[in-house]
């Protein structure tokens, strides 16, 4: 069967992988990683970039009770992003709004602050997306990114993400309107690139 034929299996996000990739572990997360992830919380420019709108001391008690949940859903996949060198937790990635019908779901990534430049960004994206396509079947990973930042819309370029269309002032924060561009990914490209377009081919894999 071709790489890029769709199942019929039903996607197990029961099942908390552990990817594996050349810099980065993505593993299950937990309420022990609340301590490495609460930077993201507390950092102004990360809100900024993600479009929070949270309080400016966020709730640690609810921070760790979302957490302490996440191995229980089963219609999502939350996972912590893991620098092997030094065994840290550095961000998370999220696979949510899984639609069965049309068989997608939306990604998410974050990362603490001081760790981006890296390209740690593009190899978690890589692995989730990856994953995502090729074990849970599914056919497209959507996400949106505001026009303030372009470092994260590079990102996904590099990993094949197309820019579909502009949500226009999507996003209304400290007075400014902000559009949004709604971008994707689909399987039969993650599988003739597999998250390098600009490798197309064997060199690719």
């Amino acid at each position: 069967m071709p790489d890029h034929v769709r199942s019929d299996a039903h996607p197990d996000f029961r099942n908390k992988p552990t990817l594996k990739g050349e810099r980065l572990w993505l593993r299950p997360v937990t309420v022990d990683d609340v301590p490495a992830l609460l930077p993201m919380f507390l950092d102004a420019e990360v809100a900024r970039l993600t479009g929070s709108h949270g309080e400016a001391e966020p709730d640690q008690a609810r921070i760790r009770t979302w957490y302490d949940t996440r191995q229980e859903q089963d219609d999502r996949l939350d996972l912590a992003v893991v620098e092997r060198a030094t065994g840290d937790v550095v961000g998370e990635v999220v696979l949510n709004e899984w639609d069965p019908c049309n068989e997608s779901c939306n990604f998410r990534i974050s990362l603490v602050p001081a760790t981006h430049g890296r390209g740690l960004g593009t190899e978690a994206t890589r692995l989730l997306v990856g994953h995502g396509f090729e074990t849970l079947a599914l056919h497209r990973i959507s996400l949106e990114v505001y026009a303030f930042n372009p470092r994260a819309r590079r990102v996904y370029e590099k990993v094949g993400f197309v820019a579909e269309g502009v949500l226009r002032d999507a996003l209304l924060r400290e007075g400014e309107r902000v559009d949004a561009t709604v971008m994707s990914i689909l399987a039969p490209e993650w599988f003739r690139h597999r998250g390098r377009p600009g490798a197309v081919g064997p060199a690719a894999r």
